[in-house]
């Protein structure tokens, strides 16, 4: 089932080679109070790609996957996941069903141990073997996490946060990933590092959706990309096509 056909939902023009849609958003309409943070945004995300989404400070990026994820409501347009209309779902919903969202500044547990932030991503798990079995995945995805599991999140160093932020995204087996500015107020060397982690998920299989205001080092990794400028989609195209682009916003390092 491709999102065109879910009932009520708006019909999706998928990007350029995008067959198989698994995450579609279409006129999606957010914000908060009488602030409009995204005004009618079409983006498609098809199975196993990364795609990045590049704005400035204000764009509207976060906004986006906060509508998408459910942390705020959608006003009006559509989220599909894997052909469902997901439009306005609680959050552990949809966890439940696949997506799992890394939020801007990572937001880990301080005073909760690594291992304890860990399993809390395993909330909506069942199978208590499936998340010991999930548990020594992320610590040899993260091996610098593992000498640390029974450290307080809050001491971890800020590229150490990042990983246990994704960590705890990957304990409940999402097949779309949302991240966040991952690389934000991050070293060049944890930069370069966080990037080189983003790209091993996709290439396990993982769908991920990456906003980003690294143009240069987020570009070099996705398969296509996406422009947000005031709420609004303004370029999309495959990365050599972004690149060449001269971007007003002043974010393209």
């Amino acid at each position: 089932m491709s999102a065109s056909d879910v009932v009520g939902a708006a019909p999706l023009s998928p990007a350029r080679g995008v067959d198989d849609v698994v995450l579609g958003i279409a006129g999606l309409r957010a914000g908060y109070g009488r602030i409009v943070g995204v005004d009618g945004v079409d983006i498609v995300v098809g199975r196993g790609e990364l795609v990045v989404l590049l704005g400035s400070n204000g764009a509207g990026k976060s906004t986006l996957l906060r509508a998408i994820s459910g942390v705020i409501s959608p006003w009006s347009g559509h989220v599909t996941l894997e052909g469902a209309d997901v439009t306005g779902m609680r959050s552990d919903r949809l966890v439940q069903r696949g997506m799992a969202h890394v939020p801007e500044g990572r937001r880990v547990l301080p005073r909760l141990t690594v291992d304890e932030n860990l399993r809390l991503g395993a909330f909506a798990r069942r199978d208590r073997g499936a998340v010991t079995t999930a548990l020594a995945t992320v610590y040899d995805r993260f091996p610098a996490l593992a000498p640390r599991r029974g450290q307080k999140a809050g001491t971890l160093s800020g590229g150490e946060q990042q990983m246990l932020a994704i960590g705890r995204a990957l304990m409940a087996d999402p097949r779309v990933l949302l991240l966040d500015e991952p690389s934000l107020g991050l070293s060049p060397l944890l930069v370069k590092q966080v990037f080189e982690m983003v790209l091993r998920l996709r290439e396990d299989g993982l769908t991920v959706l990456l906003v980003e205001q690294n143009a240069t080092q987020s570009l070099a990794i996705a398969d296509r990309g996406y422009v947000l400028t005031r709420g609004h989609v303004t370029a999309e195209g495959l990365p050599s096509e972004l690149r060449e682009r001269t971007l007003s916003d002043g974010f393209v390092a």
